[in-house]
């Protein structure tokens, strides 16, 4: 099925996600396009979601599903407003009890929370007369979702990466014995993985992706679909009307993530020309860690901080930088590499999880080495120093994102297997043996 081809029936499917703002990470940005994707498409969108709740969704229907956010007053130290003043017995309802009780000795509760509301909602809705054909998961992975199963429908979930990946990079952060114990209440990783190997089909983004998945939660790769991401190609884009910044790098990440690589950038910067200059998007406060980075080897003058920055704000800053780092230890995709090119700017990237994939799809830019800040300022130094080289992989990195990473490329491959999993249901045949499915495909 094509992009522009309708699709051969309407189908009236489900997305749950537990936290649906785009500001609230990578689901909330998947849930709004894809959502709006498969509307487009033709078919019938009813998304259930929790707090904070995504940017009007006039496509579809949408089902909010409220909580007390205790965990997130607990870590902002807003401990007047976990009991609210209106209503005070709310907390007594098991539900937010348990998010109470879960979230104040360092549990994220959510993830199920939110699962056992959308199995309670759909289990209305239904009872109600209401019809849908699947149900697709953005990252909860909570038990609600087999409730779901049970009650006949296809259930399938997106897993960019799992969250191993995230508690072994939180590991790297702690400092003590009482951090490390945190980390290992925090995530609730063996729930996530009894529900994903029990699902119809789990979509991931990168081959890397699929083997992390296969291996730290035990699916079984005959279960995985790669699809890959998606952009809006319409909105990162190139303008010819903004003037190049001569000699600007542009790096995408936060510092406190050990993943992203941010300390080997700055010590390539070092090594790099003074007139190069570095724009990082990241937490611009004081006490930010990359300030020490870069004044222990002398580059504090050549770097700005931005803060968080909006939409049109980070397009324009892509389109204005020479080169775009990408320096990370992991990406179970990269989008940063791929807006950058669909900008028409091209990129130095790690070889460290999918960029390999994504570089070698896209041809956009080139590779160095993880952890290496000598290689990374040899594969700056390559692109600063070889303009027509950088107009060409920019050209060429355009190109292809837009030709395989585009939205209605990936919602078209989603939407097959979705259509291949409700004909399997209606046949009433196992949806949970997929034997074409493998990761790549």
């Amino acid at each position: 099925m094509s992009p522009s081809t309708p699709p051969n029936r309407k189908l009236r499917i489900a997305f749950v996600a537990y936290r649906g703002n785009m500001n609230s990470g990578g689901q909330g940005i998947y849930l709004w396009f894809l959502a709006r994707e498969m509307a487009r498409m033709g078919h019938d969108v009813h998304v259930l979601v929790g707090p904070p709740y995504p940017d009007a969704m006039p496509f579809g229907t949408v089902d909010e599903l409220p909580n007390q956010q205790f965990w997130a007053k607990w870590v902002l130290d807003q401990t007047d407003q976990i009991v609210p003043h209106d209503r005070p017995l709310q907390v007594l309802s098991p539900l937010n009890l348990y998010e109470l009780a879960a979230s104040r000795i360092g549990f994220l509760p959510e993830p199920f929370a939110f699962s056992v509301r959308a199995f309670r909602r759909m289990a209305d809705l239904m009872r109600a007369g209401q019809q849908f054909d699947i149900v697709h998961d953005v990252q909860c992975l909570g038990y609600g979702l087999l409730g779901l199963k049970a009650l006949g429908l296809p259930v399938v979930t997106t897993v960019h990466h799992p969250l191993t990946v995230d508690r072994r990079a939180s590991f790297i952060r702690d400092e003590t014995l009482k951090d490390a114990v945190g980390t290992m209440k925090f995530y609730p990783i063996g729930m996530q993985a009894f529900v994903a190997r029990r699902l119809d089909t789990v979509f991931t983004s990168s081959e890397v992706s699929g083997r992390q998945i296969v291996a730290d939660f035990g699916v079984r790769p005959d279960r995985l679909r790669n699809v890959r991401n998606g952009l809006d190609v319409e909105l990162f884009k190139p303008d010819p009307n903004v003037e190049k910044e001569e000699a600007g790098l542009l790096c995408v990440g936060r510092s406190t993530d050990p993943n992203k690589g941010i300390k080997t950038l700055i010590q390539s910067l070092a090594l790099l020309p003074e007139n190069v200059t570095l724009t990082l998007v990241d937490d611009n406060s004081p006490d930010n860690q990359v300030r020490e980075w870069a004044s222990e080897v002398g580059v504090l003058d050549r770097l700005r901080l931005t803060g968080r920055v909006e939409s049109d704000e980070l397009i324009r800053l892509y389109q204005r930088a020479t080169v775009v780092v990408v320096p990370s230890r992991y990406e179970g995709f990269g989008l940063p590499a791929v807006e950058a090119m669909a900008c028409g700017t091209p990129v130095v990237a790690t070889r460290a999880g999918a960029l390999t994939e994504v570089m070698q799809l896209t041809e956009g830019g080139v590779l160095a080495d993880r952890d290496d800040p000598e290689s990374l300022a040899a594969g700056v130094r390559t692109l600063l120093d070889n303009v027509e080289a950088r107009m060409m992989m920019a050209k060429r990195g355009r190109e292809r994102v837009v030709e395989t990473l585009s939205w209605p490329r990936v919602a078209a491959a989603t939407a097959e297997v979705y259509a291949e999993l409700v004909d399997r249901s209606r046949r009433g045949r196992p949806t949970t043996t997929i034997t074409s499915a493998s990761v790549g495909n």
